[in-house]
């Protein structure tokens, strides 16, 4: 039993390994592929213009864009949530960027918990390391919520961090889910609003967003901080971590 689940675990960790080592030689190499996925980033017009040409295959893609997004974190996500809306409408457009954000999210978090703290130190940057390591002894749902739904935190970086912690699959996936559905929910009413020419919803939504994500944004750090006291007084209270 030992061998068969230790045989698993290897096979998927060479699975994986070979998918991260691809990625990288097509970056390293700036393959025609990496050059084409870039630009359907960067490029809102080309992107729209792909996706139409796609057809019934359009949500397909999209969904896929959305989860590639989370797992190559450097791709900025707020462009394709507005495309989502602005292509498929308001709800349809949240459905389908919250099923791609998830699907990225879970790969993420299972990448972090098959290779191991040694590759995910290497992957996130020291600056985000020294502010959500700590993240690596959440158990509780709050750290998680918490951390996805504030604006300004790392959250692609942070779904590798949890793979490292306690935190069960499937409380990570509902929590995180839930924790990204406010901006999703706005990005995705913004695009469905503008391609409608409904500028003065656009413009509201916009507004109050704005009024309720600014000061979440700028006390990030210090709330991100008492999370990470609270963790910490809460590890060492537990006689499981002595």
């Amino acid at each position: 039993m030992l061998a068969k689940k230790t045989m698993r675990w290897g096979v998927s960790g060479v699975f994986v390994a070979a998918l991260i080592g691809y990625g990288a030689w097509l970056v390293w190499s700036d393959a025609p592929a990496y050059q084409f996925l870039v630009r359907l980033y960067v490029d809102k017009r080309f992107l729209k213009h792909t996706l139409r040409e796609w057809g019934i295959l359009a949500p397909l893609i999209f969904v896929s864009l959305q989860a590639l997004q989370v797992i190559i974190a450097p791709i900025p996500g707020d462009v394709t949530g507005i495309l989502g809306g602005y292509l498929f409408g308001q709800w349809v457009g949240i459905v389908y960027s919250t099923i791609g954000l998830t699907l990225g999210s879970v790969a993420a978090f299972a990448v972090g918990r098959w290779v191991g703290a040694h590759f995910v130190q290497r992957l996130v940057s020291p600056e985000v390391w020294r502010k959500l390591g700590f993240i690596v002894e959440a158990e509780g749902v709050i750290v998680c919520f918490v951390v996805f739904l504030l604006p300004g935190v790392p959250k692609d970086m942070a779904c590798y961090l949890f793979g490292l912690s306690p935190m069960p699959f499937w409380v990570f996936t509902v929590v995180s889910t839930v924790g990204r559905f406010p901006s999703t929910w706005v990005l995705s009413a913004q695009g469905a609003h503008t391609a409608s020419g409904d500028y003065i919803e656009v413009i509201l939504i916009t507004a109050v967003f704005v009024a309720v994500a600014l000061p979440l944004y700028y006390y990030r750090n210090r709330l991100v901080d008492w999370l990470r006291r609270k963790q910490v007084r809460s590890t060492d209270m537990n006689p499981r971590t002595r």
